[in-house]
């Protein structure tokens, strides 16, 4: 999911949200078939008819939304509209996209499967299918080999455009538009993805849940976020540990991936059907208004707010929810960092994407 936040004269906040399709329909992988920013060009060109700024936007990812905040970054480094960066839980570096080559077989295996075709421009064919029927096609498409969980097969296309297949040289190098960021994940995302691997019968031992964690969400966010400070980019980082009873999964699950949006946007009774505790509200509004704040002002909002800038030497990454605490705690990068490689790979957590 990407959201696009953008602050009007009152300072109060518009937030636009649209849905990326991690699916055929999001990333067909269809030959020579554009990846666009058309979402964001339509925020710019019309948020002035609702109050808003189109010189204050943020966009704002989670998962493979993360991942594509961060791309975004990489693709219109010159040009890039938005004023601000939020990655959740995703960054360039935490997946690895398709190549052409691969999407292409996944797009022919279901454009055969409904008639359309094995090679050429099938397109047109494609569009005139039942929404079933193409889905049905696409769960006959036997997703690729990985270290851990099953990876769905339609997702980004390297294009060298829009995506690229050398994020770790890129992001050394400092080929990002040099953007306001604030990034960060959350202490167990394994807690979400072991339902998947029950779901489909893969057993992984704790040491592969703390590699999958590492590889796909503490690492790629360290090197990310410390790159971006190398390069003189107003950078925040952080690291979530709510654990609450009303949206538990399990016994055990803590902190995992994706349960940190209900404290970002106030939802946690609307998906829970459970009443928050007091503490739980409190947390909540604190994150909510961290948020407000780097939407408000990218450049030095969170400074305001009390939050140091990151630096990967300092005790500067920002632990959220950690102890039940209501406000932020800041610690040594090192604590969470010291098993990340130099770069990263995302073999470990590819099926996370």
């Amino acid at each position: 999911m990407t959201l696009a936040t953008v602050p009007d004269r009152k300072q109060q906040r518009l937030k636009l949200l649209y849905s990326q399709r991690v699916n055929i329909f999001g990333y067909s992988g269809a030959p020579d078939e554009p990846q666009n920013r058309l979402a964001v060009e339509w925020v710019r060109d019309n948020i002035i008819r609702f109050g808003g700024d189109p010189k204050c936007i943020t966009i704002f990812g989670q998962s493979a939304g993360g991942a594509s905040v961060d791309y975004y970054s990489y693709a219109w480094s010159k040009n890039p509209i938005v004023a601000g960066l939020i990655s959740h839980s995703g960054t360039a570096l935490s997946f690895s996209p398709n190549t052409p080559n691969m999407s292409a077989m996944y797009w022919y295996t279901v454009s055969s499967l409904l008639g359309c075709g094995t090679s050429g421009n099938v397109l047109s064919c494609m569009r005139s299918k039942n929404t079933t029927d193409i889905l049905r096609a696409v769960a006959l498409v036997p997703p690729a080999p990985t270290q851990a969980l099953s990876q769905p097969v339609f997702h980004p296309t390297v294009d060298n455009k829009t995506v690229f297949g050398d994020y770790p040289a890129l992001s050394s190098n400092g080929s990002f538009a040099k953007l306001p960021y604030l990034a960060g994940n959350l202490d167990y995302e394994a807690g979400f993805y072991k339902l998947s691997a029950y779901a489909t019968n893969k057993t992984l031992t704790p040491a592969q849940w703390d590699s999958f964690n590492l590889a796909g969400f503490t690492c790629p966010t360290g090197v990310e976020t410390a790159n971006r400070v190398k390069y003189g980019v107003p950078t925040w980082r952080y690291r979530y540990f709510g654990e609450w009873l009303n949206l538990r999964l399990y016994p055990g699950s803590g902190a995992y991936h994706g349960s940190e949006l209900e404290m970002v946007f106030g939802t946690a009774v609307d998906v829970s059907d459970a009443p928050n505790t007091g503490l739980e509200n409190a947390i909540s509004r604190y994150m909510m208004k961290a948020w407000a704040a780097f939407a408000r002002s990218p450049a030095d909002g969170l400074e305001d707010f009390g939050w140091p800038r990151y630096d990967p030497q300092n005790q500067t990454l920002v632990r959220l929810a950690f102890n039940n605490e209501t406000a932020a705690s800041f610690v040594d990068p090192i604590v969470y960092d010291a098993l990340c490689p130099s770069v990263n790979n995302p073999a470990p957590a590819q099926g996370a994407f």
